[in-house]
């Protein structure tokens, strides 16, 4: 043993000398031009390829089983086993290497005969790089690899089955393996540092074929950001077979291992610096792969956005080509969940259908599901209505990131359960490009929508919320043509301002011929006292007089407890149901919205100018009141402190009520008291306007231009 552990190969040279460099350590020699002006030299590429992924799997799987057949050896263990996912890549890779063993075969006796001899590992590296010219960087790559491969595989093979099988042992005999392990404790740190040194090479080059797949069509490898990457792929070639042969060197240096073998800790640095050295290069490979695939996903996003909006401008015989681009476009899975059975179907049950996109973020108000959950049963019973909805739910954050977590999960999730109508069964199915049109064409940003497509896939409304909250399924099917038709059925009455909102109450009053008043605000003082004279008031003239409030926009909570107070003080006709407080001033708000949309003012168009007054009322700080007589336009209204002065000063005006009628001499008097004060201040709180907001506002009362300001909301209290 003694003589031939005399024979045994020096450990190799140290590795050039570490320097500092920005926080990092390198290698001095990786700077070094002159050294890679001489590596480019090499690079003489011809027409040739190489299908290096299936090449690579096999060495990983080498690397994977040799790697713990020798941790099993020097521990007393032995562990190998085959996967399933092996199995199926080791039966497809015949064909593969067709004339590349020769070549493979060639770079392992290179490796072999230069590592065993003590040559120097630049110059065993550059051998390796003049053999392998006519590839590709990748393949280069590869090739070496695999050389290495065999040679470590081998030699792994040969300790793996030593205990049991008699040519092995001859063979380890021979090469004086069996000393090996007489030593396995201290060879531990070497056999650590090359195990992590060998998967720090296969993971560059991964990555380095990755860069070889990316797409031409979307990055070219003569501009930014791929050209920038793919000055650093011939270093990083080099290096990592610049550590293959470190490697092979040393696995070379145990073969004729001797009982008087002392480790040296420069061998275990030398791999340890490389896998640092290689670790390194494989994280800024990582870096600028994912600059390129960002460039890539730009121009993916751009070309798919782009196909939008060609899609759209054309003729199509049915919505699916529209549909397939908006919510899912591959055939891979079924992209919608039946809100009804809760199982995934496909696109299909959409085909030839009016199709409602509900767009909204996971804030979605509970009371808009409630009206839409409505409107969609309602109009299952009636077959002239063939629509169906979708939730299409457009988040801020990327529902594929860590940042999307189990509370976003289970916000979706608890909204998917309660919406009978289809939604996607994940947000993130919806493409970048789609939720980009969604919010530069549909002008969707934090308010919910509701986009109708016809049949054929034509944009029927940019937003029919407004028609569904005014008319539920009548407006069906949502163009704005029906809108245009609908409103010239209408006209401001109470119908209009209630419709939806009464249990048959006030109906009923109006039959009766009832005046009705309806009332708000939330300053419970003036309720009390307005009520009061009302009441008061409709007992003297002799009138039947319903009164009914309806509340404040916004104020939820403050609606809630007026609402309590008076229920029990029995001041009015309070609605039993708290949605229909937030539904009065929804509709009201669509309705400003739609007429808005049409190109309506409130110089032109007689029932906006009641909805802003309406709505100028709800944003000052008083209550307001309305009072309207069975079917006809109400006949009078006024701001709170008003509409109580008049109740107040009924002496005034009941021989004029005597005269004229109640509802003429109440509407003179409320004028008459709007001129006697002039200097008034009303605010209007406009909601968010999709489509844009209106540059100028005319008073609802006083005919003149109001001011603008901006105004930051965050919840509705």
């Amino acid at each position: 043993m003694a003589g031939v552990a005399a024979g045994v190969v020096a450990a190799p040279p140290r590795p050039p000398k570490v320097q500092q460099k920005g926080g990092h350590r390198m290698f001095a020699v990786s700077d070094d031009s002159a050294m890679m002006k001489q590596i480019q030299a090499t690079h003489s590429p011809d027409s040739r390829e190489v299908n290096v992924k299936p090449i690579l799997s096999l060495i990983e799987s080498i690397f994977r089983h040799a790697t713990p057949s020798i941790d099993g050896v020097l521990n007393g263990k032995h562990v190998s086993k085959t996967s399933l996912e092996e199995k199926a890549y080791l039966a497809a890779f015949d064909g593969v290497l067709e004339a590349l063993p020769y070549v493979i075969q060639k770079i392992s006796c290179e490796i072999s005969c230069k590592c065993s001899g003590g040559g120097d590992a630049h110059g065993t590296t550059m051998a390796i790089f003049n053999m392998i010219s006519a590839y590709s960087w990748d393949a280069k790559l590869v090739l070496a690899l695999a050389a290495f491969g065999v040679n470590y595989g081998e030699f792994s093979l040969i300790v793996q089955l030593y205990p049991s099988n008699h040519l092995a042992k001859s063979v380890a005999l021979l090469k004086q393996l069996p000393d090996m392990l007489e030593h396995s404790s201290s060879l531990k740190p070497q056999f650590d540092a090359l195990n992590n040194l060998i998967f720090a090479m296969v993971d560059v080059a991964k990555c380095i074929i990755q860069f070889s797949e990316l797409p031409p069509q979307y990055i070219s490898s003569e501009v930014p950001p791929l050209s920038t990457a793919m000055t650093h792929i011939p270093t990083a070639v080099y290096w990592t077979i610049r550590s293959i042969v470190s490697c092979a060197s040393q696995i070379a240096s145990l073969i004729g291992l001797g009982n008087e073998y002392i480790p040296s800790a420069t061998e275990a640095w030398e791999l340890s610096s490389l896998a640092y050295k290689v670790g390194s290069i494989h994280e800024h490979l990582k870096k600028q792969l994912a600059i390129c695939y960002q460039h890539i996903d730009e121009k993916r996003h751009f070309e798919a956005y782009q196909t939008l909006v060609r899609l759209f401008d054309k003729i199509h015989l049915d919505n699916m080509t529209i549909l397939k681009h908006l919510i899912y476009l591959r055939d891979d899975i079924q992209p919608l969940v039946d809100g009804t059975t809760k199982s995934k179907v496909s696109l299909e049950v959409l085909r030839k259908k009016t199709v409602l996109l509900l767009i909204s973020d996971l804030e979605i108000a509970i009371e808009d599901i409630e009206l839409l959950n409505h409107m969609y049963r309602e109009s299952r019973s009636r077959a002239e209505y063939q629509f169906e909805i979708v939730w299409l739910p457009i988040v801020d954050i990327d529902p594929k990131s860590a940042a999307w977590d189990m509370t976003h999960q289970q916000k979706f999730e608890e909204l998917q359960s309660i919406m009978p109508w289809h939604t996607v069964h994940h947000p993130s199915i919806l493409d970048p490009a789609v939720i980009k049109y969604i919010r530069e064409v549909w002008r969707f940003s934090k308010r919910f929508i509701i986009v109708a497509l016809d049949p054929q896939g034509k944009l029927a409304s940019p937003n029919a919320l407004h028609m569904i909250r005014i008319w539920g399924s009548v407006a069906y099917p949502f163009t704005k043509e029906r809108e245009e038709a609908l409103w010239k059925d209408e006209s401001w009455r109470l119908e209009l301002i209630i419709d939806g909102l009464d249990d048959g109450t006030i109906m009923e009053w109006t039959t009766q011929g009832s005046y009705i008043c309806l009332f708000g605000g939330e300053n419970l003082d003036w309720i009390r006292k307005f009520t009061s004279a009302a009441k008061a008031v409709a007992k003297l003239a002799n009138i039947p007089l319903g009164m009914v409030y309806v509340g404040k926009s916004n104020s939820k909570e403050r609606v809630r407890r007026t609402v309590a107070a008076i229920t029990s003080e029995k001041l009015s006709y309070c609605w039993n149901n708290p949605t229909f407080f937030w539904f009065f001033w929804a509709r009201l708000e669509s309705m400003l919205h739609s007429k808005l949309h049409h190109g309506k003012s409130t110089e032109n168009d007689p029932v906006m100018h009641e909805i802003m007054t309406i709505l100028s009322y709800d944003g000052s700080d008083e209550g307001w009141a309305i009072f309207c007589h069975g079917t006809l336009p109400p006949v009078a209204r006024a701001r709170g402190q008003n509409a109580l002065a008049s109740m107040e000063e009924f002496d005034r005006w009941k021989d004029d009520a005597n005269q004229r009628g109640f509802a003429a001499a109440l509407d003179n008097h409320l004028k008459q008291k709007e001129l006697e004060s002039p200097h008034h201040c009303n605010r209007l709180i406009l909601p968010g306007i999709d489509g844009g907001i209106p540059e100028r506002v005319v008073c609802a009362e006083c005919g003149r231009v109001m001011e603008k300001f901006i105004m930051y909301r965050c919840c509705t209290e």
